[in-house]
């Protein structure tokens, strides 16, 4: 590979010269540019960026950590930070932490040693990390938390209002008679469940009835267990309508009733959340939550931006979206 010296000896310029070419160029004369780009063409020189980076203390790069790669939600939000980061002319390294906080530990560790511009994540426990994540930020490596907040913290932190989601489910299901409505989700440590289920279960009257079917994760196969469990009761005991704590859930109960002959929204409405793609392209389109997905990426990598650029002035806040609600075919 040609060296930027030998660059140099064939443009006839110093060093110095071709790296404000490469990095300043509105520093050097037009001609002398045009000579420089010249032999940089001729030898088909690329610089190296990773001495460059290395150089500078850090990378060009922003490490993402996210909670569940299996779930549309987060690709969603992965292209905000994208649109953002190649503003910016940035790297974008995506890891799935896949819920597991021994993973999302080495992550981190990872983090620290090859030292990213920032690091934007949804942690797996909202408190657990924060001591390794306070030590990324003390050798500074600005850390965005994102569809979470910072309780513990002064850091940066972009959210969705989750229990204003459950409420927006429950009034709208209220609001179509149903009084017998099942909550499908879990773990309930995970905040967005105990949330999106607090919601819901604010805006209830004393004579409604809230049953809460628990699940191990949020997925299609579990939301199809969810549907076999409302199928099987008893029609005098079968929830009239269903708020299922993503869309991937209500995806798995709408494939249960239809396997098992019951109609939707007739036997039983369904509502997810987060409105992904799948959710309007299902053979009865759901209705859902919708958040922002892309915008919540692209705030958070902004922020991640303003503090990695200006550290001395940046001011550290929490941005809290409002969801809303689509209503489709699935609770009409």
């Amino acid at each position: 590979m040609s060296s930027i010296k030998e660059v140099a000896r064939l443009a006839g310029v110093s060093v110095g010269t071709v790296s404000n070419v490469l990095n300043r160029p509105d520093m050097v004369a037009p001609d002398t540019r045009l000579r420089v780009r010249a032999a940089i063409a001729r030898l088909g020189y690329v610089r190296n960026g990773s001495a460059r980076q290395l150089r500078a203390g850090h990378s060009r790069t922003i490490g993402v950590v996210a909670l569940d790669l299996a779930n549309p939600f987060f690709i969603d939000v992965l292209r905000g930070v994208e649109t953002a980061a190649q503003r910016a002319e940035l790297t974008v390294m995506v890891f799935n932490s896949n819920k597991d906080a021994g993973r999302e530990a080495g992550l981190l560790e990872t983090f620290e040693e090859q030292r990213p511009l920032g690091v934007l994540i949804t942690p797996v426990n909202d408190s657990a990390e924060e001591e390794r994540l306070g030590r990324l930020v003390s050798r500074g490596i600005p850390v965005v938390r994102f569809d979470s907040s910072a309780p513990h913290s002064h850091g940066c932190a972009v959210a969705v209002d989750d229990v204003l989601g459950g409420r927006l489910a429950g009034r709208h299901l209220r609001e179509r008679g149903h009084r017998h409505i099942a909550f499908a989700g879990g773990p309930f440590t995970v905040r967005q469940v105990r949330e999106r289920h607090e919601g819901l279960s604010a805006v209830l009257s004393p004579d409604d009835r809230l049953t809460v079917i628990p699940l191990p994760d949020l997925t299609i196969a579990t939301g199809r267990l969810a549907g076999e469990e409302i199928a099987t009761r008893p029609s005098s005991e079968r929830p009239t309508a269903v708020f299922c704590a993503n869309d991937l859930v209500s995806i798995g109960v709408l494939q249960e009733m239809t396997q098992r002959g019951l109609r939707v929204p007739d036997d039983l409405a369904i509502l997810g959340y987060d409105d992904i793609d799948f959710a309007a392209a299902a053979a009865v389109p759901l209705s859902s939550i919708r958040q922002p997905r892309e915008q919540l990426g692209h705030t958070a990598a902004l922020m991640l931006l303003e503090e990695a650029n200006r550290p001395a002035g940046h001011e550290h806040r929490q941005v809290i979206f409002q969801p809303d609600l689509v209503e489709r075919a699935s609770t009409r």
